[in-house]
C-alpha cells in the first residue's frame, strides 16, 4: 500500500483549493458525459437505430456496473491516489475513443460503460488524495469546492453538448470529450506529485474491501448515503411526469424546469463549502436530512401552483445536494486506512440507493405525490438514525467527527 505524505511534507491547505478547482473542471467533463444522457435519450436512440425500449436496457446495465465498478478504485489504496485518478481519465478516454472511431450501438454500450466507469475510479482517488492532505477541519470546503464539477454539468456541459448534438448530429459530443479528457490526463500528470514506492506490506484488494464491510461505523456511513439517495430518487423520477400531469408543461418548459436542478445543486454545494466545516460534519448532515425531510413534505403543498412547485423543488434538491456534500469528508476520515476503498464503497451504496428509490418511485406516485414525499421522510429517519449510530460507533472507538 502506498504511503502518502503528511500534511507537513506538502504546501499549505490554501494552495489545495486551486487543485481541487482543477479536479472539480475535470469532474465536469466526466459528468457531463455521464448525465447528457439523459436528457437526450430518445436524440441518441434514434441516430443509433434503437428503440427507446432497446436504449432503456441499456441504460438498466450501466446502473448495474454502477454499482459495482466504483471497486475499481481499491487500485488508489494500493498503487497510489495519483495512479487512481490517472486509471479512472485513462479508461473515461478509452470509452469516448471507441465512440469516436467505431460509432455502433454494441461499441456505444461499451462506451456508456467506460466512460461511468472512469468517473467511478476518479472521483474516489480523487477524494482519498484530499483526505490524505488536507486537514480534516477544513476538509468540507475543499470537498464543496470539487462538488461544483457536478452541478456545472448540468448548467454548462449538458446544454453545450446539446448545441453540439443539434449542429454535427448524435456523435457531435465525442470528439470534444476525447479531447478535453486526454488534456485533463496531461495536467494531471504535470500537475500532481508522484505516489511514491509502494511498500512491501502491501494489503490484499479483498482485505481492504473486508475491513470497510465489517467496521460499524463504516456500514452506519454508508447507510446515510443508501438512504438518503433512496429518498432523493423517489422524487427525482417523478417530478416531471408530476409537473406535466399538475400543469401541463411541454418538453421545453420541462426541460427549463430541470435547469432549477443545475442551479439548486450548485446552492447546496455553495452552502456546503460555506458552513460544513464551521457546524461540524455530523451536525451539517443533520440538518441537511431533517431541512431535506421539510422540502418533501411542501413538495405537494406549495405544488398548487407552478411558482410553488418550481420553489420546492429547489430546496429539496438543494438540502439533499447540502446533506450530501457535507458527507463526503466525514467519510474520507472514518478508516483512513483505507480511504479509496470506502469512498468507492461509499459511491456503490449511493448506486444501490438509487436504485431502490427507482423501483419505489412509480409505483407510490400512483398514490398521489404526497405519498412519495413521506416514504422519503421515513428513508431520512433512517438516515439520521444511521449518523446517530455513526457518532456512537465511533465515540466507542475513541474517535470523533
Amino acid at each position: 500500500m502506498t504511503t502518502p505524505p503528511t500534511q507537513a511534507e506538502n504546501e499549505p491547505t490554501e494552495s489545495f483549493i486551486g487543485q481541487a478547482l482543477v479536479f472539480a473542471a475535470i469532474r465536469l467533463v466526466l459528468n457531463t458525459a455521464h448525465r447528457m444522457v439523459y436528457p437526450f435519450l430518445a436524440v441518441f436512440s434514434r441516430g443509433l437505430g434503437v428503440s427507446l425500449a432497446t436504449f432503456s436496457i441499456a441504460m438498466t446495465a450501466r446502473g448495474v456496473i454502477g454499482a459495482f465498478g466504483p471497486f475499481l478504485a481499491i487500485v488508489a489504496d494500493r498503487r497510489g491516489r495519483k495512479t487512481g485518478m490517472l486509471s479512472g481519465l485513462g479508461i473515461f478516454i478509452a470509452g469516448t475513443a471507441l465512440v469516436v472511431f467505431w460509432p455502433t450501438f454494441p461499441v456505444f454500450l461499451l462506451a456508456l460503460a467506460l466512460t461511468m466507469l472512469g468517473k467511478y475510479v476518479f472521483d474516489p482517488s480523487m477524494q482519498a488524495y484530499l483526505g490524505d492532505r488536507v486537514p480534516y477541519q477544513q476538509r468540507g470546503r475543499t470537498m464543496a469546492v470539487t462538488e461544483f464539477g457536478w452541478s456545472f454539468s448540468f448548467i454548462i456541459g449538458v446544454p453545450a453538448m446539446g448545441f453540439l448534438i443539434a449542429s454535427q448530429g448524435w456523435m457531435g459530443p465525442y470528439p470534444l470529450l476525447l479531447i478535453l479528457g486526454t488534456l485533463s490526463f496531461l495536467v494531471l500528470i504535470w500537475m500532481l506529485p508522484g505516489d511514491g514506492k509502494p511498500t512491501e506490506q502491501r494489503t490484499p484488494l479483498l482485505r481492504n474491501l473486508k475491513a470497510v464491510l465489517t467496521y460499524s461505523p463504516a456500514l452506519a456511513g454508508l447507510a446515510i448515503g443508501l438512504f438518503s439517495s433512496a429518498g432523493n430518487e423517489i422524487i427525482n423520477l417523478v417530478f416531471g411526469i408530476w409537473l406535466e400531469d399538475s400543469f401541463g408543461l411541454q418538453i421545453a418548459a420541462l426541460g427549463a424546469a430541470s435547469a432549477v436542478i443545475g442551479f439548486s445543486e450548485l446552492a447546496g454545494e455553495g452552502v456546503s463549502a460555506a458552513v460544513t466545516d464551521r457546524l461540524g460534519k455530523p451536525r451539517a448532515i443533520g440538518l441537511g436530512i431533517l431541512a431535506n425531510s421539510i422540502a418533501a413534505l411542501m413538495l405537494p403543498i406549495l405544488g398548487t401552483t407552478l411558482a410553488g412547485a418550481v420553489i420546492a423543488l429547489f430546496f429539496f434538491y438543494l438540502t439533499f445536494e447540502f446533506t450530501l456534500v457535507s458527507t463526503i469528508p466525514m467519510m474520507t476520515e472514518i478508516m483512513p486506512s483505507a480511504r479509496a476503498t470506502i469512498m468507492a464503497a461509499n459511491i456503490s451504496f449511493l448506486s444501490i440507493g438509487r436504485a431502490i428509490g427507482a423501483a419505489l418511485a412509480g409505483q407510490l406516485y400512483v398514490h398521489g405525490l404526497l405519498v412519495n414525499g413521506v416514504v422519503v421522510i421515513i428513508l431520512n429517519i433512517f438516515a439520521l438514525i444511521a449518523l446517530a449510530q455513526l457518532r456512537k460507533s465511533m465515540a466507542r472507538n475513541g474517535q470523533y467527527i
